[in-house]
């Protein structure tokens, strides 16, 4: 049995972290966690003895693991959007409308952000590895029936269920950031991220493809082979890595979440900078078919279908950015990638519906600094709380939810109702809006601050790292065993305390 107590100051960043009683007097200072070591993945598959979780060894998070959770989160984002190019074939063989299969996309959506609100969490109470595994297991049993099934129902009650326990990529990204460290946290989101991002466009050509060659079973046949891959990856590479917060219950889980989502106002800030960047991106993508379609382009849907490849470079660019991000502070990095993001959409503005050159070009720039803002925002994030980033991931892709339902409905509406110009204005002015919302708070406010500048405005990490240190230096704190201080992405010292019973 291992007892970890962690060195905490009187405003913890948990605010559910439990404190010794103050009869013991010495000891108030620390919270107690108990971690079993486990050997057994759910008590019966020996884990790898390179894998298990030692406290006197970190696990190395490599260049070569980092990759492989982009990997794994590819095939596992995919199983969202392999039905949208198939609905027809759907219609032809279950003998219904193409109005009646419209709902299967929707039903997975639905059952992925209800994954995100019951599931995503179990991230901050549950053994992260083990979670991993069952759940990508699960995604694969249900994926052979959805292959296999004649009846329509059956498909859309499995492809609710798909969509539930698909959120694996978003227990592994709050992973990554547990694992990386703080110099190369920024560049190992990103390139998971990338892999999330990649998904989304692999799944909607690999579908098309091959329902073309043969018949949409076999996508599914393929979805099968590729996450049973991604499950014995997963078994040979996924660091053990204990509960953060065992004393907490699944309720108090989802109580903590929501209180987060309306006391902390550096998560409020970047949500609402999250949802109007995703409201921006949906519109621009949604609406591009329609601008394609038209004149002065008439496009065929095949070369409208070709510009996903201008997204996928965007997309492929954002980890040679991720090394600049991590030398900067998140507040500078997001206000960096919005002066970018205002400059490229008024390009789309001015020349996207006139020559194609410009639609490229804003398509390119958006893709590329609309995730490198995304970046900068889960490192805002991650920042508030170690010990609860599955249920600060969960809120933030909320609210990237609520964006793409904003940025779809009423870019479509604007653009149809008054031209691409419009459309594109439309974005210009949700941009500006993000920016102001960005400039109302500063990079270094206390915690539970709304508004102001206090702390200045440095964005160098390196700089507000080295000033830490040197104030920590100052302080020499005492304590009742050996205590191991290091330096958080916030500037700010966290010390473990470590005994074996």
């Amino acid at each position: 049995m291992l007892t970890l107590g962690a060195s905490r100051p009187s405003t913890s960043l948990d605010p559910e972290a439990n404190i010794a009683s103050p009869d013991e007097k010495d000891r108030s200072k620390f919270k107690v966690l108990t971690i079993t070591k486990v050997d057994k993945d759910f008590g019966l598959i020996p884990i790898p003895r390179r894998l298990r979780y030692d406290p006197d060894t970190p696990f190395h998070f490599g260049l070569l693991m980092n990759i492989s959770f982009g990997f794994g989160g590819t095939f596992l984002v995919a199983n969202l959007y392999y039905c949208q190019p198939l609905l027809v074939q759907f219609a032809e063989t279950f003998g219904v409308s193409h109005s009646r299969v419209s709902s299967i996309p929707t039903l997975t959506q639905a059952g992925y952000a209800a994954g995100l609100l019951f599931i995503a969490p179990l991230g901050d109470l549950v053994r992260r590895r083990q979670l991993i595994l069952g759940l990508t297991l699960l995604a694969t049993t249900l994926t052979i029936g959805l292959a296999v099934t004649n009846n329509l129902i059956a498909f859309e009650v499995l492809s609710f269920l798909i969509g539930m326990v698909s959120v694996v990529p978003q227990i592994l990204l709050p992973l990554a950031a547990d694992l990386a460290p703080p110099n190369r946290r920024a560049s190992a989101i990103s390139i998971v991220l990338s892999g999330f991002l990649l998904g989304i466009l692999v799944a909607r050509v690999l579908a098309g493809v091959i329902a073309d060659v043969t018949t949409w079973r076999v996508v599914y046949y393929t979805a099968i082979g590729t996450q049973a891959l991604v499950l014995s990856g997963g078994y040979l590479i996924l660091p053990d890595y204990p509960a953060k917060n065992d004393q907490l219950t699944y309720w108090e889980i989802l109580r903590t979440m929501a209180k987060y989502a309306v006391t902390e106002p550096l998560l409020i800030q970047v949500c609402l900078i999250n949802l109007l960047g995703s409201a921006c991106f949906g519109n621009i993508w949604v609406t591009l078919t329609f601008l394609l379609d038209g004149p002065p382009f008439n496009y065929s849907t095949l070369v409208i279908g070709l510009f996903g490849l201008v997204g996928m470079a965007g997309v492929a660019l954002v980890p040679v950015f991720g090394r600049w991000m991590d030398k900067l502070f998140p507040w500078h990095g997001i206000l960096v990638n919005l002066l970018f993001l205002l400059c490229f959409q008024a390009i789309q503005t001015g020349a996207g519906g006139i020559n194609v050159a410009a639609v490229v070009v804003a398509i390119l720039g958006t893709d590329l600094f609309r995730q490198t803002t995304q970046v900068c925002i889960y490192m805002a994030v991650f920042s508030i709380s170690d010990e609860a980033r599955s249920r600060l991931n969960s809120i933030m892709l909320l609210s990237f939810f609520i964006g793409q339902v904003m940025g779809t409905s009423v870019g479509t509406k604007v653009f149809i109702e008054n031209g691409w110009r419009a459309g594109a204005g439309l974005n210009m002015g949700w941009y500006g809006l993000q920016l102001l919302i960005l400039l109302v708070r500063g990079p270094h406010c206390p915690r539970y601050a709304w508004f102001g500048y206090e702390g200045g405005l440095e964005g160098r990490r390196s700089v507000i790292e080295q000033a830490a240190k040197e104030k920590d230096t100052k302080k020499n704190p005492t304590d009742l065993g050996v205590k191991v201080s290091s330096l958080n992405e916030e500037g700010k010292t966290t010390g473990d305390r470590v005994s074996i019973e």
